[in-house]
């Protein structure tokens, strides 16, 4: 049994994994604000994922036990890794660069609201696989 590699821990693994490269991004960004021709950068996960889980609706999913079966519905491989991508058009200073300081503050602000809410997650669905293993509530 696979307690740990359920496709919903993945998803948290992976979100875990986007907000800190979040925040190293936005700490790059903020470092940067007064360097000239500077270009922001940002990461993108959220959306990579709402695309790849398709559009609400449940599909049937098979699970593979050998490598030569064929894939049926969406897998927990199926998750997208984030991706930095850079702001090249907008421009913000005399000096063409494109960070505003007080934006990035609050995307810093709100990563970090994210990367608490995973890890009580994480925290959470351990704590009650504890509790289902030990057999005491």
């Amino acid at each position: 049994m696979n307690l740990l590699n359920g496709s919903g821990f993945s998803r948290l693994e992976s979100a875990i994994s986007a907000a800190e490269m979040r925040q190293r991004v936005i700490a790059n960004n903020v470092a940067n604000d007064d360097t000239p021709k500077f270009k922001r950068s940002e990461v993108l996960f959220e959306e990579l994922l709402e695309q790849s889980m398709g559009n609400g609706q449940q599909t049937l999913a098979g699970i593979r036990t050998n490598a030569r079966h064929i894939a049926i519905g969406p897998s927990s491989a199926s998750i997208p890794d984030a991706k930095v991508v850079t702001d090249e058009t907008s421009v913000m200073n005399n000096n063409e660069n494109n960070v505003d300081i007080d934006r990035e503050m609050s995307l810093a602000a709100k990563n970090q609201l994210s990367y608490n809410y995973y890890i009580q997650q994480v925290n959470h669905d351990i704590k009650m696989m504890r509790v289902a293993i030990e057999g005491r509530g």
